[in-house]
């Protein structure tokens, strides 16, 4: 018995850091979507536990208990289980891979043994991305990333994701960030009727470890220019901790000629367009 589990990569549309806790775990206030592309594992039974990985990010990736997918087997009790881990995303990339990762491995695992998840601070204690992670659709997402709020319905729109190819540590760029008491978003989000509007809103907000992460890496800077210089573009923007940045599209021909001229423009660098995951 086999079962196959989908670990889409996480955007944050804004992510405003809002404040600092007493332990230095820093407090958010993110919409976050979830992409088409990402991870791919598959689970089945076996006398004790194996991780293998493969797929074209394969390399750099760990196979040992360093690996999230391992904790997160931990998480979910003895059994055991061959876990495929086929890696699409680029490692320390600002897309919650590993979280992602092994939020999928939580789901396939309970399916695999037949049991229930574990609770949520379990879970939440894995990693901050992993509540989020866990049912992967739009949300809003506050404290440490433990508090999660539906959002209105979004429009359709298509993204390009960008990675020069330059891993960026997160507590690197908490790190260098310097105020960390910005505004929240508004206390309701508007409803978008199109990526238009949604562009226009999002312009309004911020990626607060935009600039840290600019200084740390300078090449982020010219990864936002490439897709603000697309046609169709509506936005751009650096994902999470960076250095994938986004830009965003009202329509999949735009963003499909847009990942087209970055790719051949810069041959090192990561690009794939996509839906949403639904």
């Amino acid at each position: 018995m086999a079962i196959d589990e989908d670990a889409p990569a996480k955007v944050n549309l804004t992510l405003h850091v809002v404040g600092q806790r007493a332990d230095g775990y820093h407090l958010l206030d993110s919409l976050v979507v979830f992409t088409e592309i990402g991870d791919r594992l598959r689970f089945a039974t076996a006398a004790d536990m194996r991780l293998k990985v493969t797929g074209p990010m394969a390399a750099g990736v760990p196979a040992d208990r360093t690996n999230l997918v391992l904790r997160a087997a931990e998480l979910m009790g003895g059994g055991g289980a061959t876990i495929t881990l086929e890696k699409h995303l680029p490692m320390a990339a600002g897309l919650g891979g590993g979280s992602s990762d092994a939020a999928a491995t939580l789901r396939g695992l309970a399916r695999l043994w037949a049991r229930a998840l574990p609770d949520a601070p379990s879970v939440a204690r894995l990693g901050a991305d992993l509540p989020v992670c866990l049912a992967p659709r739009p949300r809003r997402m506050g404290g440490i990333g433990e508090d999660l709020a539906e959002v209105p319905q979004l429009p359709a729109f298509w993204l390009v994701l960008v990675n020069p190819g330059v891993a960026l540590a997160t507590p690197s760029v908490f790190a260098a960030l310097n105020d960390k008491t910005g505004r929240p978003m508004p206390q309701a989000l508007p409803r978008c009727g199109s990526a238009a509007e949604l562009a226009t809103f999002l312009r309004m907000q911020r990626n607060d470890l935009e600039a840290p992460a600019l200084r740390l890496a300078p090449v982020i800077g010219a990864v936002l220019a490439a897709l603000s210089a697309q046609s169709g573009c509506l936005m751009a923007r650096m994902s999470g901790s960076g250095a994938t940045c986004f830009g965003l599209f009202a329509d999949p021909l735009h963003a499909a000629a847009a990942a087209r001229a970055i790719s051949a423009a810069e041959r090192g660098w990561w690009v794939h367009e996509t839906g949403l995951y639904a």
